[in-house]
């Protein structure tokens, strides 16, 4: 009685949960890196544009953080301002850069809202004509999370938080000092290197296996260790055949990267069960972060949003508010079920 009443449900009921999902595809993508990336803004800093009579110009510079979601390799652009024309032109320079992409996902959280407005984005989708075009030219596709669902974007919100630890202690270290766009972009290029040097896999005690796993060994394909001198080599065809150990070297990368990286991923710390999927037409608690818990409005699920595994984590949900009616998208780590369609 205590479990399928409305009032306690509303009192003390949990927020829903379900099973954590397999990961996507293009998290286990054997494609080049960078192939599918997760993208997020983060900023501003304020640079020295250019000296004058009565002392010197200021502006405001972002950063774009691309992170590959298979190598978990980062790429940063340094953006003037967050307008179409400059977004699409970051995106450009990637492309040059890193080679053509195939998927982009990112959110709109309130660190990507100041580029939302003018980039025409929304908890829907892009909107823009020249940023759309121009991705339907690239052969790229933009997915973006729902709001308040930080989890699903772990992979490279995490990366902001270690790229902007970085920063903040750099910039501690020289706070006096000025920074110019050149300064900034030259910056952005060492935190680069210093994120994509960090290891993937824990440290293995095996003599066969010294080396550690990077994302800038899977990019570069480069050990970041000094070279061994020439001529202490016993092998005559080591020189010989240089194509041969890279490819080599690429292979046993791959395969640490499947047997000790993908692996750790898959361990299941929580949401280990599956749970009944939210229907249409069920009423639910809508959580709101500022108020209390009897201030959360009641809603109705007019939409799911299943997943490849046929579970529903995503969900739309209706409220009345103010006199109108509103549609929220929304996790469902948000709501609360009160009571479900097979009941009425």
């Amino acid at each position: 009685m205590i479990f399928n009443c409305v009032t306690c449900r509303k009192l003390r009921g949990r927020q829903q949960e379900q099973i954590m999902s397999e990961l996507p595809e293009d998290r286990l993508s054997t494609d080049p890196p960078f192939i599918h990336a997760g993208l997020d803004v983060f900023g501003a800093w304020p640079v020295t544009v250019r000296k004058t009579r009565g002392g010197q110009a200021d502006a405001k510079r972002w950063a774009v953080i691309f992170t590959c979601m298979s190598t978990r390799a980062i790429h940063i652009e340094v953006v003037e301002s967050m307008d179409t024309s400059s977004f699409i032109n970051t995106l450009r320079r990637f492309f040059a850069i890193r080679g053509a992409v195939k998927l982009l996902r990112s959110d709109c959280g309130s660190n990507f809202a100041s580029a939302c407005k003018e980039l025409q984005i929304d908890k829907q989708g892009c909107y823009n004509s020249k940023l759309n075009s121009f991705l339907e030219d690239s052969g790229c596709k933009w997915i973006f999370n729902p709001p308040h669902v930080s989890h699903m974007a772990g992979s490279w919100e995490r990366m902001i938080g270690v790229t902007r630890k970085i920063l903040d202690a750099m910039l501690l270290e020289h706070r006096n000092a000025k920074l110019t766009h050149e300064i900034l972009v030259t910056l952005m290029a060492e935190v680069t290197a210093i994120v994509n040097a960090r290891t993937l896999t824990a440290v293995s005690a095996d003599p066969d296996n010294p080396v550690i796993l990077t994302p800038a060994m899977l990019l570069t394909q480069k050990v970041a260790t000094p070279p061994i001198p020439p001529g202490q080599f016993d092998n005559s065809d080591l020189f010989k055949a240089q194509w041969r150990r890279v490819q080599y070297l690429a292979d046993v990368f791959r395969r640490r990267w499947k047997k000790e990286y993908i692996s750790g991923l898959q361990d299941r710390r929580k949401w280990k069960t599956v749970k009944p999927n939210l229907q249409t037409g069920d009423i639910v608690l809508l959580k709101e972060a500022l108020d209390h818990r009897n201030n959360w409005p009641l809603g109705l699920i007019t939409k799911t949003f299943p997943s490849e595994d046929g579970l529903v984590r995503k969900i739309e949900v209706k409220i009345f508010r103010k006199g109108v009616h509103r549609c929220y998208i929304r996790p469902i780590s948000e709501v609360v079920l009160l009571v479900s369609n097979d009941c009425t």
